[in-house]
């Protein structure tokens, strides 16, 4: 039997499933992990303000605590509205800034260097960021830096890999710096930590080991990112974070999320995920998000390829022997069925 895409096979009931995700997360962090409330960091960003939304409904504001952390390359907006949503949903916030940090980890030092290995004038008031490309011919995918010069010019180089990967390792920084404050709070109050991801992210790879993809708790981790949209605007939370379009706030040029690692908005991507998790053959697939055949063969096997890379993020550390003896958390049930 062939499996197709529906128009509607990504649509939720909101009420009922954040009635059944509150539910497992007071299950979760009250009996599972014996943690008295939840620690949040708000970017602004769609994900991390429906997981504050949630904690709410789940523990009641009393019990969560935002956190706004800032490096001094993020988003002006993203520091404004992360406090607009806490004070939407009524929570404390604290706001620390991150930039002292990085400079004495030489997170900046070690990321100009990489860009100058590339691009010699880099220096001080351009902006950079990466960016993922297909090329023309065999349609494999590379990564380009782009960089902008204190007059406005830009450039664009292809990124070799040493490049790349010291680039990154530079900027992963950012998340595991913020991920350290978390847990500093975490245990100043016996709370647990929030991780964000939405599905997409959690399939196919998008965190940082050790960063933002350390948590006690993921709630969203089973929504698609046009879920967790519905489940903002059934919050009513601000405009700004409904309509917002998914970027990464990490480089100093603003960069989406499809830029830099997807290659497909996320709409489509949500579309490629759910038709690749059905089985739903190509050339059905294709035609749900408007692509030619050969493109959406490559999505597939883009997916595939990813996941095989999240095996790593995703697991923990490699031991000779197993310590069978050490007790081992188990998830919750949810507190409702699971929305169809």
């Amino acid at each position: 039997m062939t499996n197709y895409y529906r128009a509607d096979a990504l649509r939720l009931d909101c009420a009922a499933e954040a009635q059944r995700i509150a539910g497992w997360m007071l299950q979760a962090v009250g009996t599972t992990l014996r943690r008295r409330g939840v620690i949040i960091a708000m970017s602004g960003g769609v994900d991390s303000s429906v997981c504050a939304a949630l904690a709410v409904q789940a523990f009641g504001r009393e019990r969560v605590q935002g956190l706004l952390l800032p490096d001094r390359e993020s988003s002006s907006s993203s520091g404004s509205l992360g406090a607009k949503v806490a004070d939407q949903l009524g929570i404390t916030y604290h706001s620390e800034s991150i930039a002292a940090a990085l400079e004495g980890l030489g997170c900046y030092r070690w990321r100009d260097e990489a860009i100058r290995e590339v691009v010699p004038a880099y220096g001080e008031g351009w902006k950079s960021k990466i960016v993922i490309a297909a090329a023309a011919n065999s349609g494999l995918s590379y990564f380009k830096l782009v960089v902008q010069s204190p007059a406005g010019e830009l450039q664009e180089k292809r990124l070799p890999a040493k490049q790349y990967l010291q680039i990154v390792a530079a900027t992963n920084y950012k998340q595991r710096m913020r991920k350290a404050i978390e847990y500093f709070h975490a245990d100043r109050l016996g709370y647990a930590v929030i991780g964000t991801p939405n599905r997409l992210e959690y399939d196919q790879g998008f965190f940082v080991k050790g960063g933002d993809g350390l948590a006690d708790i993921k709630p969203i981790a089973h929504l698609y990112k046009t879920q967790v949209y519905q489940l903002a605007h059934h919050y009513r939370l601000p405009a700004e974070v409904c309509n917002a379009k998914p970027t990464t706030d990490t480089y100093s040029l603003a960069q989406g999320q499809d830029e830099f690692y997807f290659g497909l908005p996320y709409d489509k991507m949500d579309i490629a995920l759910w038709c690749h998790n059905h089985e739903v053959p190509v050339a059905e697939f294709a035609a749900a998000v408007s692509l030619n055949e050969q493109a959406a063969t490559r999505v597939y096997q883009d997916i595939a390829s990813k996941r095989a890379t999240t095996a790593y993020l995703h697991s923990g550390a490699l031991l000779v022997d197993p310590v069978s003896q050490l007790p081992k958390l188990t998830s919750p049930a949810p507190a409702l069925p699971p929305t169809p």
